[in-house]
């Protein structure tokens, strides 16, 4: 009789220019946040609400939220698969919100004993506002990139944040003069030209923050604007392959963003838009700092390029104000992850957000084996919506209302999904992601095509294994990789030779 061994591998690849690497997803225990201003509205109207939501995974958890300027703390506690709503008092709200360029300490600290999941929600009176979700702090770089959308006028500027996570930060704003932070400082920039494109970089991870004011999509629709808030990734996360879903919504406007020059990008599905300000009308031999709109609808569109790039999609207003405009970061389908908790948000007073919807993207192959498990029941499969499929990308995408909004959403598909979520009234929206991975898409490794940070689940049944390293940008030159296997540096290894190693045995 054969015997066939299964095991599991602890492989570690640490390039010699950058920081082991690790597996990471949007839970975590240490999360910083700010908010940028809506509209020109002070943070003294009491119809201004900021909210921070919370969900936890599969155990009871206790947590702070520490609020920077003022100096206090506040705790919380959740059962397993709970979710927790925090409205920010009035007090709060002004130690947080952002009102002209220059530095502040308007910045909170979350942190958890166990992993959790964090959003944030801010709204003004009836309509005006958007949502967004909070990367961990395991999860923040060095080196971003704006991206929002055009302003409609001086009166309604364009703006980013940048929190600093550390003592003696040293931030450079878009080539600019040197601008030095501690931690829980933020630096917030506002201007009436489009800042999409704008590069910052520091010498220590930071939060940023996109948002703008009053932002009327598409550039000129009379029907009215609204504010935009969404965290963006660093460039390490920046990817290559997209689909970006359409919302249920008329269309909506996607917007890429190129890091390197000389960017070659392919789509299928959505037009080119030829008229908004400074955007290109090509694909082909792009630049560093410059962007492409374009407009999406039906079954969505995939994005192909040959250097990393970042996307963001938004909720646009085109002949009425039942809707509004909102902004969302797209992850890359490198980011994928087979498991996701998400919350919808509870209903804000004074508004007509009164419908909540997961955007669960996942390979068309499998869609199928798609479930949810709501408020920690038993698994299911999906319900209340249907399947678009995307035979370019070879993803689908499930419109799924969400209607329970105190219990929590974990999605599952062991091939891999992605979470947005979106919601919409009468003249008010909301679009953010909602569940994906935060690899670092500049550094990265596989065994057998499975990613470095699911080898700690995965178990290996196969003789031969195949390990692929890839450094984004960077020609890796003799010494530059160093691979660890159980802990043990394999030093006879080199990034220029091919290894083979036979598991036959099963001593690894």
């Amino acid at each position: 009789m054969k015997k066939v061994y299964c095991f599991f591998i602890t492989i570690t690849l640490i390039f010699s220019t950058l920081s082991p690497l690790q597996a990471q997803t949007i839970e975590g225990k240490e999360f910083w946040i700010t908010f940028g201003q809506i509209g020109n509205v002070p943070s003294s109207l009491p119809i201004l609400s900021l909210q921070i939501r919370i969900v936890s995974g599969n155990k009871a958890t206790t947590g702070n939220i520490h609020f920077t300027h003022l100096g206090t703390d506040t705790t919380f506690s959740l059962g397993a698969n709970e979710t927790y709503t925090y409205p920010l008092t009035l007090l709060q709200r002004e130690a947080v919100y952002n009102t002209s360029t220059g530095i502040t300490d308007y910045s909170m600290r979350i942190t958890s004993f166990d992993p959790i999941v964090v959003y944030t929600i801010i709204f003004y009176g009836v309509g005006f506002g958007d949502a967004t979700n909070i990367l961990p702090a395991t999860t923040l770089d060095k080196e971003y990139c704006q991206i929002s959308y055009p302003p409609p006028n001086t009166s309604f500027p364009q703006t980013y944040a940048v929190v600093s996570t550390q003592n003696n930060t040293h931030l450079f704003d878009d080539g600019g003069s040197e601008i030095i932070l501690n931690k829980g400082e933020v630096y917030y920039k506002t201007n009436a030209n489009d800042m999409t494109g704008a590069h910052i970089t520091a010498n220590y991870p930071v939060a940023f923050f996109s948002s703008h004011k009053t932002a009327a999509i598409p550039i000129g629709v009379a029907a009215g604007g609204g504010y935009l808030q969404q965290q963006l990734a660093p460039v390490s996360n920046w990817g290559k392959h997209f689909f970006v879903p359409a919302s249920p919504t008329t269309r909506d406007i996607v917007r890429i963003v190129v890091l390197q020059n000389n960017t070659n990008i392919s789509q299928t599905g959505g037009t080119i838009r030829t008229d908004d300000p400074g955007a290109q009308n090509h694909l082909s031999g792009l630049s560093a700092g410059q962007f492409v709109d374009l407009e999406v609808s039906n079954n969505g569109c995939h994005i192909n390029a040959t250097k990393p790039i970042g996307v963001c999609s938004f909720l646009a207003t085109y002949t009425s104000i039942t809707s509004a405009p909102s902004q969302c970061w797209i992850p890359a389908i490198e980011q994928t992850i087979p498991n996701a908790i998400i919350a919808p948000f509870m209903p804000v007073t004074g508004t007509q957000l009164n419908q909540h919807y997961a955007l669960v993207v996942t390979p068309t192959l499998t869609k199928t084996n798609t479930t949810v498990s709501v408020g920690g029941a038993s698994a299911i499969p999906l319900f209340g919506g249907g399947w678009i499929d995307n035979a370019e990308s070879n993803m689908s995408v499930y419109t799924m209302p969400l209607t329970h909004n105190t219990a929590s959403y974990n999605f599952t598909n062991p091939a891999g999904l992605i979470i947005l979520c979106y919601g919409s009234g009468i003249s008010v929206s909301y679009y953010y992601s909602a569940g994906f991975a935060m690899r670092n898409l500049s550094a990265a490794f596989t065994a057998n095509n499975i990613p470095y940070d699911e080898l700690h689940s995965h178990p290996f049944c196969e003789h031969d294994i195949t390990f692929v390293a890839n450094i984004e940008g960077i020609h890796p030159n003799a010494g530059s990789l160093n691979w660890y296997i159980n802990g043990v540096h394999q030093t006879a290894l080199t990034d220029l030779h091919t290894w083979n190693q036979n598991f036959a045995t099963g001593n690894y």
